[in-house]
């Protein structure tokens, strides 16, 4: 799994928008005008991503996946979960909290 992967994934979506306003380093997808997916393209060991969460799961998931899926950095630690693609995590299971994050965030369901 890549950088281009996730913005190809990202993107397939409805109504997503793609940015860059913290700076050339971070793509920031967007959807009701709200962010749902920050993508990181300045990770030197393993690509990471933030994305928003149920605050339930976000606590579960990081219990269950420790090393991997963290509070969400820079962000709001309840809210969101930095994730770490290192191997651990299915492609499917990080497309599924992709799609989290997007419902979420544009009250979709």
């Amino acid at each position: 799994m890549n950088v281009e992967e996730i913005r190809d994934f990202a993107l397939s979506l409805a109504d997503v928008t793609e940015s860059f306003p913290f700076g050339p380093e971070t793509i920031v997808f967007k959807t009701n005008n709200k962010m749902f997916l920050l993508l990181p393209l300045d990770e030197i060991d393993f690509l990471k991503i933030n994305v928003k969460c149920n605050p339930e799961l976000a606590v579960e998931l990081r219990a269950n996946y420790p090393d991997t899926v963290l509070p969400g950095y820079h962000m709001n630690k309840k809210h969101w979960n930095t994730v770490v693609i290192d191997g651990l995590l299915t492609w499917k299971s990080i497309k599924e909290m992709i799609e989290d994050s997007y419902r979420l965030v544009g009250k979709r369901r």
